[in-house]
């Protein structure tokens, strides 16, 4: 913050977004004013100031601020009173009328913070703790802001880590109508924003952004990717006949396995009847395809771990990192559906890898079926979910 700035923040006095004090030893009350302005009560989307060395009236009390006191002040985040943990910054601004130490804190995503406890909050100049309304009011907030993975925003990262071109030449067409297109004037990061690629009020992709269009998708994302494996045999110490790690932004991805699939297909005649026969697979493509796009679309994007995909000589198994999610249950699988990543879903609908939302699994269930083949069986654990696929024999 500059001399300028900071004169600026006096000159407005105690407000919603400044405090001032001069002591440089009240912890409490430290750790209260950036409580409140993480909580952001008035819903200013923008960060609060706690000013230490600057009185009630505006004036500079004169004040040393000591590297001590830069450690103490950044402290306030660490110390685990104040929960969720606060985001802030700290800083010294040496004046001719004398030094000031900054805390500058932002709002918080997922309010309301507590400091020991207490819901802290500020309006205009007076700082307290919320009543029951307005406890209530912080609660709504979050859980309007409570954004699922894919849709939040991926810090750090900025629109020159997306293929851009990729986005406006092979999925826009998709997702919007083309006469919606060709009237648009709004710029790239705007047109992003609005199918939920990007983030305006923090200036970056969201996590749904990188995966879809994203340069360096596992810079960002490490377990964002498909590992393949093919063995000549029941078992992982066969010999390995096939290893792909596919990776990279999830069109790309798709195309990838989508011809790694098909080579790895067989049709064969059946019998089919006493003087019939049929051609049927050895794993119907719908299945297999199905139940891959229902891994992918609700994969843990946030663990490390890839999707694993082990092609044996009598079974397909597909390991997708992140267990059942939401209402989803073991009992009521796949009758029930929730959404881990529904911006990634609604991009599979768009592109045509998903013709219907919470069918899936019955459409490759059924297809097993009328292949002859043993119907798909589901793991459940904490940590995956592991779908197995046997061959038709």
């Amino acid at each position: 913050m500059t001399e300028q700035e900071l004169r600026e923040l006096i000159t407005h006095h105690e407000a919603d977004r400044v405090e001032f004090t001069t002591s440089t030893r009240d912890t409490d009350k430290f750790s209260e004013a950036v409580c409140a302005f993480a909580n952001d009560l008035p819903n200013h989307a923008a960060p609060g100031h706690l000013i230490i060395g600057v009185d009630n009236a505006g004036q500079f009390a004169g004040i040393s601020v000591s590297d001590e006191l830069l450690r103490n002040l950044g402290g306030l985040r660490d110390d685990g009173a104040i929960q969720p943990l606060p985001a802030i910054s700290v800083e010294k601004v040496s004046t001719a009328q004398g030094e000031v130490a900054i805390v500058t804190v932002q709002p918080a995503m997922l309010p309301p913070v507590r400091y020991r406890g207490r819901i802290c909050i500020r309006n205009g100049p007076r700082r307290g703790y919320a009543s029951e309304h307005e406890e209530r009011i912080l609660i709504e907030r979050r859980v309007s802001q409570a954004r699922t993975f894919d849709a939040q925003p991926c810090l750090d990262s900025t629109v020159k880590d997306l293929a851009t071109s990729l986005f406006v030449i092979d999925y826009l067409q998709h997702a919007v109508a083309a006469d919606v297109i060709a009237e648009n004037g709004r710029s790239v990061e705007q047109q992003l924003a609005s199918l939920r690629f990007f983030d305006l009020g923090r200036k970056c992709p969201t996590h749904a952004g990188i995966i879809l269009f994203g340069f360096d998708v596992r810079n960002w994302l490490p377990g964002a990717y498909i590992q393949f494996l093919r063995v000549g045999g029941n078992s992982l110490a066969a010999p390995v006949l096939n290893e792909r790690e596919l990776t990279g932004d999830l069109l790309t991805v798709l195309r990838e396995l989508d011809a790694l699939v098909d080579a790895q297909l067989i049709q064969f005649p059946a019998a089919d009847g006493a003087l019939r026969e049929r051609t049927v697979e050895s794993y119907p493509r719908v299945a297999v395809r199905e139940l891959l796009m229902n891994a992918i679309m609700h994969r843990d994007y946030a663990s490390t771990a890839p999707l694993r995909i082990t092609w044996l000589d009598d079974r397909l198994e597909i390991q997708s990192p992140g267990g059942l999610y939401g209402e989803a249950s073991p009992v009521n699988f796949p009758q029930q559906t929730s959404y881990r990543n529904p911006v990634v879903a609604e991009a599979l609908k768009a592109l045509g890898y998903v013709n219907r939302f919470g069918r899936g699994v019955l459409r490759a269930q059924d297809a097993l079926a009328k292949n002859g083949s043993a119907p798909a069986e589901f793991q459940f654990d904490a940590g995956y979910v592991l779908a197995t696929l046997r061959r038709r024999a």
